[in-house]
């Protein structure tokens, strides 16, 4: 079962309930939200793709509904009454009643859009469950935790292999362990859908600044060399790359700045593409961003 740091506990959200407490957990517990209820036993095959395939459905929803897995085995009165003829079989209780359901092992596609049509019909969302993880893995990335910021990330791939906030980043995490051959390989492989989304376009800024900080000189030499000859272009731009390296994206936008209104023709305008690059790897409203077009834009149009 997948795990994504849900609002409810995974034991909140997905029980084994018997015949004792059925009216509870299902019946009483469907007019807050609703129930899906898994009918299944131990020797059914389809039951054992099936259980995990929606468990994970469930999970990834975060509390907009739950589900209960009931033995028929051990509560053939309670799948009696429901009238379950075959397993696995799946019903969903919403304000005490079963309003959809269907028998036999599905897709997973059809798994989710049965769980989205639940919670739906609830008047729920469960799309906002992954959102929310995204944010999570975004903080632990933040504090460094890159390694356990890709798992969440993946882990949320395994959900929606299209959500772009997740494999931006999964790149991006991969770019702060220093495996930027893994973060090259996904983005070489992006799903077409997604290939033109913001957060995959940062992705791929930020792996370009990457692979430029690997040659980046010493920042000391490069400064040094900047002020010994202000007009030394070169090496104004290898002093912006390396700062950029070194977390002082300010100052790295300062540098091509200073490029660009010195000569902005310099290696066919190396200095705009590469203040692009930068704004691209930050976020759009980054104060860094924000002061940087807005200083571009007035040199641009004086």
């Amino acid at each position: 079962m997948l795990e994504l740091g849900a609002n409810a506990p995974a034991g909140d959200l997905i029980k084994d309930v018997s015949e004792a407490d059925f009216m509870v957990e299902v019946v009483e517990a469907s007019k807050t939200v609703p129930v899906i209820v898994d009918f299944w036993a131990p020797w059914c095959g389809p039951c054992k793709t099936l259980g995990p395939a929606l468990e994970a459905a469930v999970t990834a929803a975060r509390g907009a509904v739950k589900m209960a897995k009931v033995n028929v085995d051990e509560n053939q009165m309670i799948a009696g009454q429901l009238q379950v003829q075959s397993i696995p079989t799946v019903y969903a209780f919403w304000q005490g009643q079963p309003i959809d359901g269907f028998q036999g092992a599905v897709p997973g596609s059809e798994i989710e859009a049965f769980v989205e049509r639940v919670v739906k019909a609830s008047g729920g969302d469960a799309s906002g469950g992954l959102d929310d993880a995204v944010e999570a893995a975004e903080e632990m990335l933040a504090e460094g935790a890159a390694s356990d910021a890709a798992q969440t990330f993946a882990a949320i791939l395994g959900e929606d292999p299209n959500h772009a906030a997740a494999y931006g980043g999964l790149v991006r995490a991969n770019i702060a362990t220093g495996d930027l051959t893994q973060a090259e390989a996904l983005l070489s492989a992006v799903p077409e859908d997604i290939a033109d989304a913001p957060e995959i376009q940062a992705a791929t800024a930020q792996l370009d600044l990457a692979k430029q900080a690997e040659s980046a000189g010493p920042l000391d030499e490069l400064r040094t060399a900047v002020e010994a000859d202000e007009n030394n272009h070169q090496a104004r731009f290898d002093y912006a790359v390396a700062l950029n390296a070194a977390d002082n994206a300010e100052e790295a936008v300062n540098q091509l700045l200073e490029l660009f209104r010195r000569d902005r023709e310099w290696n066919d305008g190396a200095a705009k593409t590469q203040l692009f690059t930068v704004f691209e790897a930050l976020k759009a409203n980054d104060p860094v961003v924000l002061n940087g077009r807005r200083k571009l834009s007035s040199m641009i149009f004086a």
